[in-house]
């Protein structure tokens, strides 16, 4: 939170430890589990983990919400709101504590079935952000219409803004943009104090990327909330 300047989120990230091929990002792995129709059951498989490990936070008096990707594929399966209900309820989490990340071209992709899956969720009470928001070609009509929460700023803009004025005027447009549609902001990417300055100079709600820390697994991550400056 760029006005406490404390923890209030945590983004679940799925990486491959491949026995043959090493150490595999979602880049690799993530479009060949869409063409092969397998991106279902790994999104299952992440969000179950994903609330207990919420579940976790939650027994240990940490409050802090868990975010997870949703792609076209998944979005689209009308399995997913009862498959999320489901979890929730296995895992005993308030509905709030998961946000659901999507990207604008998934909800592009079918956005009769994406605005549908995304109102029942909303009536759920679970929270819902736009992904690396600018990257793609929705009309801002349409998104306008979605029950999102959150809009989170995409990366390639957040890193250049400090030298690319027009990178710097696109944030700062989108900062006002989502606060004048109801939205909280998100910058992603945010890596240097000199960013993290600008972004609260400018108004932006939350920051995320480097600058509070690299990706960790869930045991160091409990001990980085607790010993971290960040706490």
């Amino acid at each position: 939170d760029l006005r406490s300047s404390r923890i209030i989120s945590v983004e679940s990230l799925v990486r491959w430890q491949h026995p043959q091929r090493g150490f595999l990002s979602p880049d690799v792995f993530i479009p060949l589990a869409e063409q092969t129709g397998l991106i279902n059951q790994l999104t299952f498989w992440v969000l179950k983990n994903a609330l207990q490990q919420c579940a976790v936070f939650d027994q240990a008096g940490v409050e802090i919400t868990v975010a997870v990707n949703l792609s076209a594929r998944s979005l689209n399966d009308i399995r997913i709101p009862g498959e999320i209900a489901h979890m929730l309820g296995i895992a005993k989490i308030k509905p709030a504590m998961l946000v659901i990340e999507i990207t604008e071209s998934a909800v592009m992709s079918n956005p009769d079935e994406a605005l549908n899956a995304l109102q029942i969720l909303d009536r759920m009470g679970v929270s819902l952000a736009i992904d690396d928001f600018g990257t793609g070609y929705s009309s801002l009509a349409y998104l306008s219409k979605l029950p999102v929460d959150e809009i989170k700023i995409d990366k390639s803009f957040v890193l250049d803004m400090v030298l690319d004025e027009q990178a710097a005027v696109i944030v700062r447009s989108t900062i006002d943009l989502g606060h004048n549609l109801g939205k909280k902001v998100v910058a992603e990417g945010v890596e240097t104090l000199e960013l993290w300055n600008l972004l609260s100079e400018w108004g932006c709600d939350t920051a995320q990327g480097y600058y509070m820390s690299k990706p960790l697994s869930a045991d160091q991550l409990m001990q980085w909330l607790k010993d971290s400056r960040w706490a």
